[in-house]
Parts: C-alpha cells; structure tokens; sequence
C-alpha cells in the first residue's frame, strides 16, 4: 500500500460514511476479536507484504512500520480513491476492513474539543481580510520566488538565526503535514487535511478564530480576492478534486467547482490568483494504477486550468497532451494498451501578469508513445491558453509503478510488471519530474536590455534557467544523481540573486549522495555554494526517526527571509543559513514531543512537501510527514524570534 506524493487525501470527514460501511468503527476491538492472528494479517500478506516488508533505502513503499503509523481514514482512502487503488480493486469489503483494521493506528480523539477548548476570546477572534497579506500562495508571490523581506515576515533575517517556540498546534488524526498556509494580518490559515478542518488560527498564540468542515484538503493555500469587489479568500483543493474558496473572514464556503478535464485524476499542486482569475495545477494517478495488472494502462494526463475568480466558472484547459487511444496492443494479461498518458502537474505554477503567461512544470509519462511535454518547462498565454514554448529537460522518461527504476536488465533489477510493456523499448524510466513550481527571475542585464529567466529544479538533481520568451536553455547544474524522490523534490527560492536547491537523496549511497542545499548566480550560472548534509542518529534520534541515516536530506522548498534562507529535513531539523555566504546560522530539531496549546498529543516528525512560511514576526513549520517510510508527526509549530 504505498501511500504515494500525488494520491488522493485521507480527511476523516470524507470517510467516515465509509468507514461505518465497513464496520471500522473499532478497531480495538476488531483486532483483539482475533488475538492469534487477526484475518488482515492474510490479507497483508498476499496482497501488500511483498512490497512492504522490507523496500529498499530510498522506495516509494514505506514499510510496515510505517503503514502502522497511519490512522483508518488514510489507509481507507489510500485503498479506494488513493494511488493504492489498484490494490484495493482486488479486495472485496471485508478483506479492505480487515487490512485497515489490522493496519491501522489507533484512532486519536473524536469530536471537536481539540477546536472548541482553545477557542479564541471576542476581542481577538475577528480576521482582518483587509489587511495586506505576507505571501499569496506556495511560492510567496506569483513569480513562486519564495523570496519574503523583512517587513513581509514582520523579522529581520538575522533574527531567524536565533528563534524559540512561541507554540504549537496539534491536528487529531494526523500523521503527515501535507499542506502550506498563509499569514492575513495576525490570522495564520492552515489547511489541516486530515483532521478534516480548514483552519484560522491567531499567530501570535495558536487560539482558533474559525474552523471549517473540509473534505480532506489537499493542496497547500492561495488568498486572494473573488473578483472585484468579491470577498477575500482562501482556495484549497480537496480529496474529491474540487477547488474550494473559503471566505477568510468567516471560513464559510464561498463556491466548490471541480476544474477537472478527468474526473479520475487529483488535483496537487496549489492554485495561484492570476488577477481576477485562477490557475489551476492538474495532475494524474494512473502512475499508480498501472500497478494493477487488469488495468488498461493508462489513459490520464495533466493539465493546467483557468477559472473565473468571482464563480470558479473554467474559461479553458491547457492538455500536457492529447486524449489516450488504444495502442493496438495488449498486456501479458491480455489487458488492452492506451496512451499516451502522464506528464501530471502535481507543482505550482508561477503567472507573469504584465507579460500574461503562465509557467507551469510537469512530470514523467506513465505509457507510451513519450512526448514533448513530460519532464518539461511550459510556457502558456494566460488569455488564450495556447502554448507558447516547451522546453523539455529529458526525452522519452516514460515511466509507471509497474517498471523499475533504471534498464530492467541491470544486475539485481526487478523485472518489469504487466503494464510497463514498453520498458525494453528505449524508454529511460527514470521518473524524474519537475517537482517544484517554475521560479520566475527578472533582472538579468545584456547587451539589448533585460531577460528574464525561468527558473526549474528535477528530480535529477538538475537546476535549469531557460529564456523566459523563448524557452531556450541558459544554464544547468546537476547536484548528484537524482533518484524517483531524490534531486530536487518540491521547490527552490531566491534572494533575488541566487537560487537556492534543496537535494533530498534519500537511501542515495555516500559516494553520490548530494543531500544538502546548493546556491547557484542567477546571473552568471556559476555555483555560489555549497552546504552537504549529515546524519544525526545521536541519542533518542536513532529511534525517533524513522531511517534516520538515510534521510536526512532536503525535500521540502525552503524559504528566504530577508537574507536569510530557512530549510527543513527529512529528519526534522530546520537549518537557517545565511544566503550570501551559505554560513550555517543555527539548527533546530522539531522532532519529537510538544506540549500544544490545543491540548492534544503533538510530535514532529520529517519535513516535507510543506515548506517554511512566515507572517506577522512568526516563522510557522508544519512538522510531519509519513509518506516514503519517513516520520510521522501532527503539529503546526510557531516560532518567534528572541528578544
């Protein structure tokens, strides 16, 4: 059951209808019923051990262990609506009860004392939408520059240097952090998933101004406004693939649309306002479902959308390719052949708005025949939604979790499953995305004027920056090998003359490990720095993080604060650095147990997916992410500079 980056949501609301179907209201009790050896154990083992029991350093499947950190909603959802439906299509409802409930974590705190307790007083519960807000979305801005001076974050980067924990918020339910809030004034919003909730929060203690039923979020967050004159907004998508709108003020759901061309596939990435409309990042799940061996591999692809901010009514789709037709082929299973498929945008993309274009980044093809977009860097006209250059980083990586990693006849390599039916036909089967958003850089000076560029980071290790009007390469670096969750995983930044990259290599060998943070000129394409990784398994650490001496990289986007670049770990330690000289300013461990003002268990665990944010002189980490084998944790921390 591998609980994949681009699979859909585990919210508890949307499952508990579910849930009750299956009769997994108590687990408890469920598993004591058959203390021997519960029937979920059968069901594991024939359908889920294989992977699970022991992957490789570095795997996409996490192992048991780590599946036994997972509450019933997330291992419910992961079998049938996830990336793990394939596996779940094979089981009928009692084996899905029985695994889950053999499985699963006990469950947290039900209700909603966990939000009621630590409600905010009246003189401090009200949200101030006009005030102007510390960043837009994901990438801070529309350029997705992840770039916040001082007076944004409301501290001087070299306070970052010298931080403590003002609080920290526990979410119920939860074991991974997948989603990035934004600061409004002293309103921190936080997309807490899979507790269920959209959430706003005071920044300066943690109390809950409002809190709104939502249906497994999954995206981080965008604010803007609905049209002219609309109300201020949230957007988050969701586990069904719609985009939500909450109105900031009071959290009530504004419009809910599905922008969706296929209503199979998630949405991942985060929305962007673009002025009075929206871009909308589509991404695919049929990487996933090709683990199936009776599925007809594989028809879903991505896209990029744009909506009308006042009603979410789609004024056009862009297609990274054209509609699957069946290949004229068949599987080992007699299972007929589609495609061409993949290239998902499960990034975010960046909207020049004096230029009217759009930026977006997508990842591999999961059947053949390959095309121009996958692993790519796109340009489209914001207007029309026509494309107006591709420049693709590598050719014919089509790719899905039926192949191995690599040429299926290297030593030792697992062999081909019945849907990568093209592995020895020249694919490179390499999966290695754009797993950041396009980074948009204005400024460099020539002899004719100015040129922008276009700033991308692979899952190869390879940084890219491309002619922002034509798309032609400038310059590249590559920071190690790469892997299928190594290189560059979900963003980079700038301070506006470098950009920074963050390489995870998780399970990745010493001798081509490039775990750590690198600072290429912009201008120039010359390294600036570098700073490498090490592991840290001292003490209570070699137990507290799962595989902690394999990783420890950076997957996570960091974040520049006025000349200060702030990275997390897939060990849970957050690093300030300072940006001009890559000077390892202070290091701190969120890790671990916390008192939370909310008053449920809290623990950090691995930081990914979910950036650093900042606003209203609080630096805010979400701490915790299960996915990959790493470690689990639940809570949003807020930190303060010293005085």
């Amino acid at each position: 059951m591998v609980v994949w980056k681009r699979a859909l949501g585990g919210g508890a609301v949307a499952v508990a209808v579910t849930l009750a179907g299956l009769g997994l209201g108590s687990l408890a009790q469920a598993q004591a019923t058959d203390a021997v050896e519960p029937p979920g154990k059968a069901v594991y083992d024939q359908a889920c051990g294989a992977c699970h029991n022991a992957p490789p350093p570095g795997d996409r499947a996490p192992p048991v262990a780590s599946l036994r950190k997972m509450n019933a909603q997330t291992l419910l959802a992961a079998l049938t609506t996830g990336v793990m439906k394939p596996i779940g299509d094979g089981l009928d409802r009692r084996q899905i009860r029985d695994v889950v409930a053999y499985l699963a974590a006990p469950e947290g705190p039900t209700g909603t004392a966990w939000i009621d307790d630590n409600r905010c007083a009246a003189d401090q519960a009200a949200v101030d939408a006009s005030a102007k807000p510390a960043q837009v979305g994901f990438g801070v801005d529309t350029d997705n520059s992840r770039r916040m001076t001082a007076a944004q974050a409301g501290f001087a980067g070299k306070a970052a240097a010298n931080l403590e924990v003002a609080w920290t918020f526990a979410m119920p339910r939860t074991q991974g952090l997948r989603g990035q809030g934004v600061v409004v004034g002293s309103t921190v919003f936080f997309p807490a998933g899979q507790a269920g909730y959209m959430l706003a929060l005071d920044t300066r203690t943690g109390c809950v101004k409002w809190a709104t039923p939502a249906n497994g979020l999954r995206t981080s967050l965008a604010y803007g406004q609905l049209g002219r004159g609309g109300p201020w907004a949230l957007l988050a998508g969701d586990q069904g693939g719609n985009l939500v709108a909450f109105d900031a003020r009071s959290g009530a759901v504004v419009w809910k649309v599905d922008p969706r061309h296929d209503k199979t596939v998630p949405l991942s990435g985060t929305p962007i306002f673009a002025g009075d409309k929206i871009v909308v990042p589509i991404s695919a799940i049929d990487v996933g479902n090709a683990m199936r061996a009776t599925f007809e591999c594989c028809k879903g692809h991505g896209a990029v959308a744009l909506l009308d901010a006042r009603d979410g009514k789609l004024l056009w789709t862009w297609h990274t390719m054209e509609t699957a037709r069946p290949l004229g082929r068949k599987n080992s299973q007699g299972v007929e052949m589609y495609g061409p498929s993949g290239a998902p945008i499960w990034s975010s993309p960046s909207v020049d708005l004096k230029a009217g274009v759009v930026y977006t980044a997508t990842g591999e093809n999961t059947s053949p025949p390959a095309t121009g977009t996958s692993d790519a860097l796109v340009a489209i006209d914001l207007a029309t939604g026509r494309q107006k250059w591709v420049f693709q980083a590598l050719a014919n990586d089509v790719w899905n979790m039926s192949c191995p990693i690599g040429s299926p006849t290297a030593p030792g390599q697992r062999q081909p499953g019945p849907n990568c039916f093209f592995a020895k036909e020249g694919s490179v089967l390499l999966d290695h995305d754009f797993g950041g958003g396009p980074l948009i850089w204005k400024g460099a000076r020539t002899g004719k004027g100015s040129r922008s560029l276009i700033l991308g980071g692979q899952k190869s290790g390879d940084v890219w920056a491309v002619d922002a009007a034509t798309g032609k390469p400038v310059w590249h670096h590559q920071f190690g090998k790469g892997t299928a969750l190594g290189g560059v995983h979900w963003g980079i930044a700038t301070d506006g003359v470098r950009v920074f990259a963050p390489i995870s290599d998780p399970g990745v060998p010493a001798a081509t490990n490039a775990a750590g943070l690198y600072a290429v000129d912009i201008a120039s394409g010359k390294v600036a720095w570098s700073w490498k990784a090490t592991p840290d398994c001292s003490g209570e650490r070699q137990t507290r993080i799962s595989g902690c001496n394999i990783r420890y990289g950076l997957s996570a986007p960091p974040l520049v604060v006025d000349g200060a670049v702030i990275a997390g770990s897939l060990d849970g330690r957050l690093y300030v650095f300072d940006a001009a000289t890559g000077r390892l300013l202070a290091t701190h461990d969120t890790s671990g147990s916390f008192e939370t003002v909310n008053k449920l268990p809290g623990k950090g665990g691995s930081i990914d997916a979910a950036g650093p944010f900042a606003g209203d002189g609080m630096l805010f980490v979400p701490s915790g992410y299960v996915s990959f084998g790493q470690t689990a944790g639940n809570v949003l921390i807020a930190y303060r500079p010293k005085k």
